[in-house]
């Protein structure tokens, strides 16, 4: 399934579960989790279904041996779920009419967690189902109906995606509430693009729903490791949230264990330097954690505890260091951390800035990255991401922390989120890797681009051909018409409404489109593997973007005079109903030109997306080096954090403000601006198109 295919499917699936929702009254606290566990069973069912004659041809070639096993003891060995026939999907889906649907759901989930492991006994929901039908008897019907789309074909990982975007959406849906379980993908995956979870146990003392550790596991499988090698610990408070994380694991098929607790108070799995990896985004600015809870507790104590001297009453300040130390003394000594924290943290005075001072001190500081307002769903202000690497101790990086300031790198999603493109998190996080000395993977980065970028130059030609043919076809069918007319003697005000228009005179005008195509990319004949090759590659894609830009414009000076005596044939002649033009195929030409032309702009500006992707970089490092980029990033030494800024973790403070120059050659100015005027252009017109509609619409 490709992305935009699995992006009409989750759009379709909430669309269609978001309508019920509204039809039944429901808010999104009441229908977020049943709504999940439906999504659970029918990955389960999926699973199930492609191990299933495996399953069985297991059980029958052991049947009256020695050591028989029951059928469920197989299946959990092969997939990790035993189905009976009263929880598989299709049985839920065709219950007869009238028999009660939220008692089957309700049995099925008790069948499935009937065979699972102790620690998932009790996470998915059941009497939910009984509240959902007392509001409406037909909505689990029709939601059984909607998740019943997912193709059987999906596995673990489609429906991870899905069960993501699903939580994504309940977090908008319930705002403050909902932003408490969920941390966008966007940052969760730089922070593992960073830390790299490749093998041992993660730990995340404020897990969520799990979102840390879901993407641990795309990180491992697109770098081909296997997901045997972590294990995931988890943290959280909200019971549940709980639930919905151990769903989570389940979905993606990860190993671990989530654990209800406050952590201020409890440490389950024995945490102080027991991780190789550590992620979390845990609460901000929490001033009601009493200093008696954690002040005899080593994994807060260790740099300090963040408390006002002078202040008699037991409260700790601000909490924002009880999570900067626990996810500090929680590493192992080559562990590696990334979590989020409010801004202000970098920047505390009193006891905050004296465990600070510890940190820096100890070498383990290793990056600190701002990022832009917008990014989460219950702050709105730039938060910081912080990363410790202890291995880093034994390195010539020892004195040395990378600053970051990404607030300007962002992708606008509505008028009140962010996010970070997976090319923005890539480019970034190339940042660091030339600031760890890791100039292959750099490369390889760039040699990845160049091999996309040819992916999607390979489209255009056959777009542009497409054009082409519709708009010849057109023109000769018009011309056709044109002449079938004037002799037609049947149609005489028909002929004058159109040589009134002046059609006649403009269709003898019209010329075939001569086809002029651009020859594919060839720089990865050989791949481009090293710097001065990526460069000369980067310029013939440069120059192949201004080439298809120019033939862009070139082809709307011809496409768009067509389609305009095309419309003016219509609106004098009537020409809906007339036998001739449809005949000739002209019915619905106009649109099919218009979406031909569309789909040629969207495949050049995809390869003009990955030229821009590709320019970034090596613009800032034209060498394949790190280095310092004012505005950008700042790999400040100890006489800088330590004598100059104090201590300071402010990554504003080091990298500077950028003078205001695109550092655009003239050309690729000329390429931008025509992108972005193209952009306009398609935007006003599909602007247009709802202010008719409008302008149409009576109530």
């Amino acid at each position: 399934m490709t992305n935009e295919q699995l992006k009409t499917l989750e759009d379709n699936l909430w669309d269609s579960a978001n309508t019920l929702r509204a039809y039944g009254g429901l808010k999104a606290s009441e229908y977020q989790v049943p709504i999940l566990g439906l999504i659970f069973l029918k990955f389960a069912d999926n699973r199930y279904s492609q191990y299933q004659n495996e399953i069985q041809a297991a059980y029958d070639k052991q049947l009256g041996g020695r050591m028989e096993q029951e059928i469920d003891k197989i299946a959990i060995a092969k997939c990790g779920f035993y189905l009976p026939d009263e929880a598989r999907f299709d049985h839920l889906l065709h219950l007869p009419t009238g028999q009660g649907t939220a008692k089957a759901i309700s049995e099925a989930m008790e069948n499935i967690e009937k065979y699972l492991d102790e620690k998932y006994k009790g996470i998915l929901p059941k009497g939910a189902y009984y509240e959902i039908e007392k509001k409406k008897d037909d909505i689990l019907p029709q939601l059984l109906k909607t998740f019943s789309d997912i193709p059987r074909e999906a596995d673990g990982d489609l429906f991870g995606k899905i069960y993501e975007y699903f939580l994504g959406k309940f977090a908008k849906a319930e705002g403050q509430k909902g932003g408490e379980f969920f941390t966008p993908t966007s940052v969760v995956r730089f922070i593992v693009e960073v830390i790299e979870p490749y093998k041992g146990k993660i730990y995340d003392p404020a897990c969520g729903s799990g979102g840390m550790f879901v993407q641990s596991a795309r990180f491992l499988a697109h770098e081909n490791h296997s997901l045997e090698d972590i294990y995931v610990y988890g943290q959280e408070f909200m019971g549940e949230t709980v639930r919905l994380a151990k769903m989570n694991l389940l979905v993606n098929n990860l190993r671990g264990d989530i654990t209800e607790v406050n952590s201020y108070e409890e440490d389950p799995y024995k945490s102080y330097g027991q991780f190789d990896f550590v992620m979390a985004n845990p609460p901000f600015n929490v001033k009601s954690v009493k200093e008696s809870t954690v002040k005899d507790d080593k994994r807060f104590y260790t740099y300090g505890l963040p408390k006002n001297k002078g202040k008699k009453e037991d409260k700790i300040s601000d909490a924002n260091y009880l999570w900067v130390s626990l996810f500090a003394t929680s590493l192992n000594a080559t562990g590696r951390a990334g979590f989020v924290m409010a801004n202000s943290a970098s920047d505390a005075g009193g006891s905050e800035y004296e465990i600070r001072k510890k940190l820096v001190d100890s070498g383990m500081v290793d990056c600190m990255v701002t990022m832009p307002s917008n990014m989460f769903i219950t702050v709105t202000l730039p938060a910081t991401l912080w990363f410790l690497d202890k291995g880093k101790i034994k390195t010539d990086r020892k004195d040395h922390i990378l600053f970051l300031d990404a607030r300007n790198v962002y992708r606008q999603i509505d008028r009140a989120h962010r996010e970070w493109t997976e090319e923005h998190q890539q480019n970034l996080a190339a940042i660091v890797r030339l600031y760890r000395g890791e100039t292959q993977r750099y490369l390889g980065l760039i040699e990845e681009y160049l091999q996309v970028a040819r992916v999607a130059d390979a489209k255009i030609n056959p777009a542009f051909q497409t054009l082409a043919t519709l708009l010849n076809e057109g023109i000769t069918n018009l011309q056709q018409y044109a002449e079938e007319t004037k002799a037609e003697k049947r149609t005489p005000a028909k002929k004058k409404a159109l040589q009134e228009a002046d059609f006649y005179i403009q269709v003898e005008q019209l010329k075939p489109l001569l086809i002029k195509t651009i020859p594919a990319l060839n720089y990865t004949a050989k791949t481009a593997k090293d710097n001065d090759t990526q460069h000369q590659a980067a310029a013939q894609l440069n120059q192949h973007v201004s080439q298809w830009q120019k033939q862009l414009e070139a082809l709307k000076q011809v496409v768009d005079p067509y389609t305009q005596l095309w419309k003016l044939a219509d609106k004098q002649a009537k020409l809906k109903n007339d036998k001739w033009w449809t005949a000739h195929a002209l019915s619905r030409l106009d649109k099919s030109l218009e979406e031909a032309l569309k789909q040629l702009n969207d495949v050049i500006q995809q390869l003009a997306y990955w030229h821009e992707n590709i320019h970034w970089l090596q613009l800032r490092f034209p060498d394949a080096q790190y280095q310092d980029i004012t505005g950008l990033c700042k790999m400040a030494s100890r006489s800088d954090f330590v004598d100059e800024h104090d201590y300071s973790l402010n990554a504003g403070r080091y990298v500077g403000v950028e003078i205001e120059d695109d550092n655009l050659t003239e050309e690729e100015f000329k390429t931008k601006f025509n992108s972005l005027r193209q952009q306009f252009i398609s935007l006003n017109a599909e602007s247009s198109k709802f202010v008719k509609l409008i302008e149409e619409t009576e109530i």
